[in-house]
């Protein structure tokens, strides 16, 4: 019996929450009507989109209650409210979403509240009832339990009203991942960006100096080999050391742009030597990658400078001695993950290379995701689309 109670009690919690989103219901089909009415002015352009805003929120918490209910998510699809008054009035107004909110407002007006005064009476009868039924005679309950079949009811006729038809979820899912590839290109031309700017600070810096040099101690020789060939001979010897360091930096430069030992060893075999450079004491573990075809140049290309990141942060910042990296070969991706088992308390969101990751990531249409509780281990799970 106590039990019964409780839960009952919980039902009927949400039913008042229903009653009072329904009081709110009658405000917010005031408001509405308002700014349908003042449609007929200017002002109306302005106020119709927020109106329609504050009718989505109202369904949208709605669909909340709902979902939590029955843990289900009931899904949503709207237009975005954007551009000037007037288009944003033309979208609020064009939107099938618009008319399936005030269907279910007019509806859970009325509803909400009966629902919620018809758990009145079952109380009172659940109380005489089910207490001598349930709590004497040990038998189960049977009118309590009818609070909980009311929220039911309410769930089931909310989430009719409120789900949106199958060709609006598709052209809304649609817009999100139109909206998504928009912000994931933006991310990629800003990495490129970033990238085309380093090769320039590295070549600029580096093997643009070192030629320089090394043609000034060519001039300086050629100058001196017939005047003093003990000294043309140590400017030689110089620029020949200069023409070494400047091969160097641009190995450097070309490595950061496509390292070349993936061409020749593959992903697995460039990961290990990654790992046996990195100062930690790194297992590296292969499910299938290494066998069968390969993946494409992009997704080795990434998952190695993923791996690389990692391994570099772990070392730096983490005061891990041992780290561990998975490659993991399924029929449409590519599957890396590093695990280090530092202190952790990393921040997902913080520090450049996290954000390079992200990008580099992004661009080919994988996922990134970090955890990193305080104490550790730290955690960097990556998905990259293949076809193998």
């Amino acid at each position: 019996m106590r039990e019964t109670v409780r839960r009952a009690g919980w039902a009927s919690v949400e039913l008042l929450r229903a009653a009072g989103l329904a009081l709110a219901s009658y405000l917010s089909i005031g408001v509405v009507i308002f700014a349908a009415v003042a449609m007929a002015t200017v002002v109306g352009a302005g106020v119709l989109p927020e109106s329609v805003l504050l009718l989505r929120r109202t369904a949208g918490y709605k669909r909340r209650l709902v979902g939590a209910w029955t843990g289900e998510p009931v899904p949503e699809a709207y237009r975005p409210l954007n551009g000037e008054a007037f288009t944003r009035a033309r979208a609020a107004v064009g939107d099938p979403a618009t008319y399936r909110d005030l269907r279910w407002l007019v509806a859970h007006a009325g509803y909400g509240w009966l629902l919620a005064c018809g758990a009145m009476p079952v109380w009172v009868i659940g109380l005489l009832f089910d207490g001598v039924w349930c709590g004497l005679l040990k038998q189960r309950a049977v009118v309590l339990p009818l609070v909980e079949r009311l929220v039911d009811l309410d769930a089931a006729w909310s989430r009719a009203l409120l789900l949106p038809s199958p060709e609006a979820l598709r052209s809304a899912r649609l817009a999100e991942r139109v909206e998504e590839l928009s912000e994931t290109r933006a991310g990629a031309v800003a990495a490129h960006g970033a990238e085309l700017r380093r090769i320039e600070r590295d070549l600029h810096d580096g093997a643009q100096a070192r030629l320089v040099a090394l043609s000034m101690r060519v001039g300086l020789a050629r100058r001196a080999y017939e005047k003093d060939p003990d000294a043309a001979h140590k400017l030689l010897a110089d620029a020949q050391d200069q023409a070494e360091e400047a091969l160097t930096e641009l190995r450097h430069v070309v490595r950061g742009i496509h390292p070349p030992i993936l061409t020749d060893r593959g992903l697995v075999g460039a990961v290990r030597a990654l790992a046996a450079g990195s100062g930690l004491e790194v297992s590296v573990r292969d499910d299938g990658v290494e066998d069968g075809p390969r993946a494409p140049a992009a997704v080795e290309a990434a998952a190695y400078f993923v791996i690389a990141e990692a391994l570099t942060n772990a070392a730096k910042h983490s005061g891990a001695r041992q780290a561990s990296v998975g490659l993991v070969r399924m029929p449409d991706r590519l599957r890396v993950s590093v695990r280090d088992e530092g202190r952790g308390g990393a921040d997902p969101s913080g520090g450049s290379g996290l954000l390079g990751m992200r990008r580099r990531v992004a661009a080919l249409d994988g996922t990134v995701e970090m955890t990193s509780p305080v104490g550790g281990p730290t955690l960097i799970e990556v998905e990259l689309p293949c076809v193998w």
